[in-house]
């Protein structure tokens, strides 16, 4: 390779293809380093030729775990600044309490990837062969089935765009031969000798066995990778159209027609339905539970399932996916209704407005003007002529479980004046002469 590296120039372009503005993820590791340069590489090409220009961009991110990190934080930028590629760094803190340091540093880089990301702007990353193979036997080690086996995809969408992983055909060892041909200078971290991590347990102590005894290990795991992505590729256009039947416009999935499915069948379904919503994929012990405890929970009750940032609600014989919202009940706002109030975990805003807006009675000088969240007990609403229990009201007003307490309750003194986007009680209703106020809820 390092005598004629015109064949992986030539790769690189083919996948490039048609993309223009380019954004690398650039830690400053052998691996990065090679792709930058190659990039540059192929950037230059394009200066001496009549294709339109490369923008070329890369991005370093700052786990803050170790303490040469920002060492590593003016390698890159030196690098970057020799080869005339824009330079971007972004710090990140890490919340390592569901899935570990690993997991954890991952999520946040991408999340750093997809923020960054500019219009028109592919992601390319510098995963290869040998991190192909860790990443199938990580898979393995936690028994996940074909889609999880497929490990990483040369390309994938992200983020509204695509990304790229040009090298997983190309062997470390022939990134470092590549490297040492061209003198290139990368950063090696310390914590890649730590066999506490697993990946790096792989790397260190069980690659090297398996590589000694069958050289080509790593293009056979890759192979068999390639060969479960293709099963799960025929699996979403076989089951596409079912899908498409069980599944609602509002995003939620219909409970009945899965009852009569066989549970491989459902299980696949579920797993496609969470995947299309940006969701990591379960273990089957979590789609049973789901379906036990969520899907056929008694009518009364209302289940929830937690996974992950999210949670799995019923409703209205459906399965719906729904943030983990912060909790409301109890809170209480005062306004000073002259000015715009801002409610809690991004609600929006509150306004009075001349144009728009739920139509109320003004308060009196007594009475003092908040917002309150988490109703209870009996109401009046207008348009009703009996009172409802909270609950019984929300059911027929068609609000679901989740939503009831992020609404916002319009209160004067003690009293339920409105809750906002929904209803006005009879305590609210503006008589004839009467001033009155439209609250305009601003999401």
């Amino acid at each position: 390779m390092a005598n004629n590296d015109k064949p992986l120039l030539t790769t690189l372009t083919e996948q490039i293809g048609q993309y223009k503005k380019i954004l690398l993820g650039f830690s400053g590791g052998l691996d990065s380093t090679v792709l930058l340069h190659l990039l540059t590489r192929l950037r230059d090409e394009h200066l001496h030729t009549d294709r339109a220009p490369i923008a070329l961009r890369a991005i370093h991110i700052h786990h803050g775990l170790n303490a040469k990190a920002d060492l590593w934080v003016e390698h890159c930028r030196q690098m970057c600044a020799d080869w005339k590629v824009d330079f971007r760094t972004e710090k990140v803190r890490l919340d390592i309490r569901q899935n570990g340091i690993e997991a954890a540093a991952r999520e946040a880089r991408y999340q750093s990837f997809q923020q960054m990301l500019q219009p028109d702007e592919i992601l390319i990353t510098a995963q290869h062969l040998d991190d192909q193979a860790e990443t199938f036997l990580l898979a393995l080690k936690r028994g996940s089935g074909p889609a999880g086996l497929s490990s990483m995809p040369s390309r994938m969408p992200f983020s509204g765009t695509t990304l790229i992983r040009p090298l997983l055909n190309v062997s470390r060892a022939e990134l470092e031969v590549y490297a040492r041909g061209k003198e290139l200078e990368w950063i090696e971290d310390d914590s890649n000798q730590d066999d506490r991590y697993d990946r790096n347990f792989l790397r260190l102590r069980i690659m090297p066995l398996l590589n000694q005894r069958w050289p080509h290990f790593p293009q056979a795991v890759s192979r068999s990778a390639s060969l479960c992505g293709e099963q799960e590729q025929l699996l979403d256009e076989l089951l596409s159209e079912s899908l498409d039947s069980v599944s609602t416009l509002e995003g939620s999935i219909l409970i009945p027609p899965l009852e009569s499915d066989s549970e491989a069948k459902r299980n696949a379904l579920l797993r496609r339905w969470l995947s299309q919503r940006g969701v990591k994929m379960p273990a089957r012990e979590q789609l049973q539970r789901i379906w036990s405890e969520v899907a056929l929970a008694r009518q009364d009750a209302e289940p929830r399932f937690r996974l992950g940032q999210n949670e799995i609600r019923r409703y209205q014989q459906q399965l719906w996916l729904v943030p983990r919202y912060q909790p409301l009940a109890g809170s209480v706002l005062e306004w000073d209704t002259q000015q715009e109030l801002i409610l809690p975990d991004g609600l929006g805003t509150l306004i009075l407005s001349e144009k728009e807006g739920i139509k109320v009675r003004s308060p009196n000088s007594r009475e003092q003007v908040t917002i309150r969240f988490g109703i209870q007990g009996n109401i009046s609403i207008v348009g009703r002529h009996h009172s409802r229990h909270s609950k019984k009201l929300w059911q027929e007003l068609g609000v679901a479980p989740w939503l009831r307490e992020r609404i916002p309750l319009l209160y004067y003194g003690d009293k339920l004046i409105a809750a906002l986007g929904v209803c006005v009680t009879k305590e609210g209703q503006g008589r004839v002469g009467e001033k009155v106020f439209l609250v305009q809820w601003k999401k």
